[in-house]
């Protein structure tokens, strides 16, 4: 049966939008600060890293692609301050340089598990799996353009324009063959683990099994009473 009769249910745009979710919650859980994205595309012909900080991320898999993160200083800093601050360090002990390797050491975690928190997504919505390599960050003075080095029959790149909290700009691009996913059978993704959930429901269970335990010693200690035992 052809594909045609089926709806297409994930494609390039798709993917994006997946990938600018996942960088957006990210960010603000790990900043506690409202991260958001543009809700305009641009196509773009090739990707770069551009000053004053740039990132990138190479995955491969059931589709292949590049995800690079172009920051200002002045979001590159915000998004460090705020991550250090809500871990617990004193302002005093803060970094004041976006070029210090604490900064680019602190975006290039922020971006794995962005680009982390994606690969999982798809693994559960679109059933197929991607790997991703460590992240390189790196302060730059001039602008570096890159290319995937893979087999891309049809190469498609996009960018997106994220806002920070202070409203500080940074650019995500994404570079991808042309992809389109078919659901071909129904199914239900699979729903996020809630480690919270799971560990109450663990408590509930051992406190459930030691609630008889409890009632028989009891009795147990009281017919022994009786007794004069």
């Amino acid at each position: 049966m052809s594909t045609e009769n089926y709806p297409v249910v994930f494609g390039t745009e798709d993917v994006l939008r997946s990938l600018c979710d996942s960088v957006s919650r990210v960010l603000t859980v790990s900043t506690q600060s409202q991260i958001r994205y543009s809700g305009m595309v641009q196509r773009i012909s090739k990707t770069c890293l551009k000053p004053d900080i740039g990132c990138f991320v190479l995955f491969d898999g059931g589709f292949s692609g590049l995800v690079v993160i172009n920051f200002s200083a002045q979001a590159a800093m915000e998004l460090y301050e705020q991550y250090m601050l809500n871990m617990g360090m004193s302002k005093d002990d803060l970094t004041t340089s976006h070029t210090s390797d604490e900064v680019s050491n602190v975006m290039g975690e922020l971006m794995n598990q962005s680009v982390g928190d994606f690969t999982a997504k798809v693994a559960r919505e679109l059933q197929t799996h991607i790997t991703q390599n460590q992240p390189k960050m790196m302060a730059l003075s001039k602008q570096v353009i890159l290319s995937v080095d893979t087999h891309l029959e049809k190469p498609e790149a996009r960018r997106v324009t994220f806002f920070t909290g202070r409203n500080n700009i940074f650019y995500l691009e994404l570079a991808i063959d042309r992809t389109e996913f078919i659901k071909l059978n129904d199914f239900d993704a699979s729903e996020v683990p809630d480690p919270d959930a799971l560990m109450e429901q663990v408590h509930g269970a051992t406190t459930t099994r030691a609630a008889p335990a409890a009632s028989g010693t009891s009795e147990h200690d009281e017919l022994l009473n009786s007794l004069g035992m």
